[in-house]
């Protein structure tokens, strides 16, 4: 990967994130005081910061191959979630993403709310919402700027395209005092979906022991096989809901009653469960089926490149289409 499509990889991942953050932070300084959400801000940016710091020269160290499986698996994981919600929101089952409509949700919830002061915050329930968005939120753009950055031996680099991503919408967010609807933001996650499959799918079995055909120049093959599969999802998805209206922005169709799903992520509760949504999610059988992948990739050798596409399908039609 070069340096450009390095930076907008990084830059398309952090800005998804930083929508979502910005949001919170607005609906928090809104709602409530602006003084305690900025101080929320500020502290979890702190503690974001603490992690990078802890963290990055610990990755530097880890030998590449070693390191291609790790950031492969969470890639892949991480990535197939992206993927699959893109894909249920591009298929009508899942209701597109609305920021205007997650900034009213969360201004009526923190207007409902009683304020106290604790520890010099005057307003500890806007101080707490602030910290936790730009946290969690923040964290993903920490495993992003880590893992993409690892790869490339070039952490300082992504982490100025994350920078440069949460600059602009920040900026944006806080003159316009609105969340950035204009956005494409469902757009933007198709994307980062297929561009973070793509690389878990190529940096997997290459630290597993696989030899792509054309080594990187096998990228360019895989991005359109990602982006074309899920594309047939949306296609066979959409036919299944004869008499259904595919969801505009804000309309709401009840996922679980139309995918009869058993057990979708709850609200994220403390730090442990987080990690565990974050790279497993909610689809355990996918996880394991990528862990399994590269052990097989790692027992064919050379040629065992062509496992690690053909789990990912696998992966996706089950949780699509069979195990709905």
């Amino acid at each position: 990967m070069n340096s450009s499509a390095l930076f907008l990889s990084v830059f398309l991942a952090c800005a998804v994130e930083a929508v979502e953050a910005t949001t919170i932070v607005l609906a928090a300084g809104t709602a409530r005081d602006w003084r305690s959400a900025l101080q929320g801000l500020g502290s979890g940016l702190g503690v974001l910061a603490i992690i990078v710091l802890i963290i990055g020269p610990a990755i530097s160290v880890i030998p590449i191959d070693s390191l291609r499986v790790f950031v492969g698996v969470l890639l892949l994981s991480f990535g197939l979630q992206w993927l699959r919600k893109a894909i249920l929101r591009a298929s009508g089952f899942k209701a597109l993403h609305d920021e205007d409509e997650i900034y009213e949700r969360e201004i009526q919830i923190a207007k409902k709310e009683q304020g106290s002061g604790r520890f010099g915050v005057s307003d500890w329930y806007a101080f707490t919402l602030s910290f936790k968005g730009v946290l969690l939120e923040g964290l993903e753009v920490v495993f992003i700027v880590l893992t993409f950055g690892a790869m490339h031996k070039a952490i300082g680099f992504a982490s100025v395209a994350a920078l440069a991503a949460v600059v602009v919408v920040a900026l944006f967010g806080f003159i316009l005092k609105r969340p950035l609807a204009k956005v494409p933001e469902n757009s933007m996650k198709y994307v980062v979906g297929v561009m973070l499959t793509s690389f878990g799918i190529f940096w997997g079995a290459q630290g597993a022991g696989a030899l792509w055909p054309h080594g990187d120049g096998a990228l360019l093959v895989i991005i359109p096989y990602v982006f074309l599969m899920s594309w047939v999802f949306v296609l066979i998805l959409k036919r299944k809901l004869p008499g259904v209206k595919v969801a505009k922005e804000g309309d709401e169709i009840d996922e679980e009653l139309i995918l009869n799903e058993k057990g979708f992520i709850k609200v994220i509760k403390d730090f442990g469960y987080f990690w565990y949504d974050f790279i497993v999610g909610d689809d355990l059988i996918a996880f394991i089926a990528i862990v399994l992948a590269l052990f097989a990739v790692n027992f064919v050798g050379l040629n065992g490149w062509w496992i690690m596409p053909v789990v990912t399908l696998g992966a996706l039609t089950n949780k699509l289409l069979i195990n709905k």
